[in-house]
């Protein structure tokens, strides 16, 4: 089985990922970082479907999906960061004045877990990125030292994952996820 990571242009495909289970509700769609603050708390059941589904629109896409077998079965949102509430947001700190992209959530469906897709999204992430012209990728996960991660919280990734895929510390955050410190990485496109 061949994993394809390709970018989220689908919007069927978002929703099946990271939509709520009930759609009139007001949570998720991988909105509170891609949207402004007061936007994500303004928009009620189906207008945020309907956002997502503009953003899919757009280019670039809200992130990239993996696909096993052509269905989609996990999700990281990559953005460039100038374009997301990390932009202003005060507890993750500029690094230099690149217009960097911003890495910040994945999301595997229940059953294609521990099939290393974490690994083939950031693969993904990394090559949309670079293919979209950005300079450098930066993720903002927790720093657990090999300690368990609560799932809820699991969404931002660990710095072992990034490591692995070539990031380096950057910069330590003022943000604190599940009692675990998270930290900025980074890796160089250029």
């Amino acid at each position: 089985m061949a994993i394809q990571v390709r970018p989220a242009t689908v919007f069927e495909d978002v929703a099946a990922l990271v939509g709520p289970k009930k759609p009139t509700s007001n949570v998720c769609f991988c909105l509170s970082y891609r949207v402004g603050n007061k936007e994500n708390n303004a928009l009620r059941g189906h207008e945020r479907a309907d956002r997502v589904r503009e953003l899919c629109a757009q280019d670039p896409p809200p992130g990239v999906i993996a696909y096993l077998d052509g269905e989609p079965v996990g999700w990281a949102a990559v953005h460039p960061r100038a374009d997301t509430s990390f932009a202003g947001n005060r507890l993750i700190p500029y690094v230099d004045d690149l217009d960097v992209w911003s890495l910040w959530c994945f999301r595997v469906r229940p059953g294609h877990r521990k099939q290393g897709l974490m690994h083939a999204l950031i693969a993904g992430a990394v090559d949309h990125a670079r293919t979209s012209g950005a300079p450098a990728i930066e993720g903002y996960p927790v720093d657990n030292a090999g300690d368990r991660v609560n799932l809820t919280m699991a969404y931002v990734g660990t710095r072992r994952l990034f490591e692995g895929a070539g990031f380096e510390k950057a910069a330590d955050t003022g943000s604190v996820l599940d009692g675990f410190p998270r930290v900025l990485m980074r890796k160089s496109l250029a």
